[in-house]
């Protein structure tokens, strides 16, 4: 996956898994206090599934706030700043993260102009939202991808927006793609590594660039390839977690056709 780079401020990076922290060790578990004697028979009895060893009070102080950030959820406690990347599940295993930022990329989507993107791929096909640049090398793994599977008679509707705050190139190649004639016959030459003597550039494909770059600024991505998928965000090029996405859809689309009336 090709990163965004930004950078955080002064806090600390605690692990997903706070129980098990390091502070853990510093406290042997017979000093542990009432309150988290009893905290921690609450957890085997609730999570009976897993094996806990080490258990002990976590670096966290104060309330614990969620935000999204590059189409993922985080978790900060202002009073011990620390900032938690991880995933939450509540007793019935469900992971409340997840549909947490499934709920933040359904909200996205509204906010997509989709007039100003590239879309390749036959209508009535699953769509799937992809963030792309085109010197990614991840990317350009995802395109092939793509194209074997339309290939095999499995092609997708690519809603394509570029993202040029990554490489100096890519803005120029975008643009390119965007002014050409057909535009699908300059995407697919690009990304299989040609490099044109001279990219087109024109006031529409400048137009239509700006507008990219505002809907990703719009999800907020922290990389290249980003794909949002049946309302979930994927992070980089992820095969399994794509073909799984697209089964569930398939899957739904199925159950919404043959579904009884009334």
């Amino acid at each position: 996956m090709q990163t965004i780079k930004w950078m955080m401020g002064p806090v600390l990076l605690a692990a997903s898994a706070a129980l098990a922290s390091t502070a853990a060790s510093q406290q042997p578990p017979e000093g542990l206090t009432k309150a988290a004697q009893q905290a921690q028979r609450q957890l085997r009895q609730t999570f009976t599934n897993l094996s806990f060893e080490d258990f002990g009070p976590a670096p966290l102080k104060g309330p614990l706030y969620q935000a999204s950030a590059g189409g993922r959820i985080i978790y900060y406690a202002p009073e011990s700043e620390h900032l938690i990347f991880g995933a939450v599940y509540d007793s019935s295993g469900v992971n409340i993260t997840a549909l947490s930022q499934d709920q933040s990329a359904r909200k996205k989507l509204g906010s997509l102009d989709r007039a100003s993107a590239l879309t390749i791929g036959p209508a009535g096909a699953a769509e799937v939202i992809e963030f792309t640049d085109p010197d990614c090398p991840y990317c350009r793994a995802l395109d092939r991808y793509w194209n074997s599977r339309t290939a095999s008679g499995k092609a997708v509707r690519r809603v394509i927006f570029f993202v040029t705050g990554i490489h100096p190139g890519a803005a120029a190649k975008a643009e390119h793609i965007l002014c050409a004639k057909d535009p699908e016959a300059a995407f697919k030459a690009i990304y299989s590594g040609e490099q044109p003597q001279q990219l087109t550039s024109c006031a529409d494909g400048a137009k239509r660039l700006e507008a990219h770059g505002k809907a990703v600024q719009a999800v907020g991505l922290s990389g290249t390839p980003t794909l949002i998928l049946g309302g979930k965000i994927i992070s980089g090029f992820q095969q399994a977690e794509i073909e799984a996405g697209l089964q569930d859809m398939g899957t739904s689309t199925k159950a919404m056709v043959t579904r009884p009336d009334g």
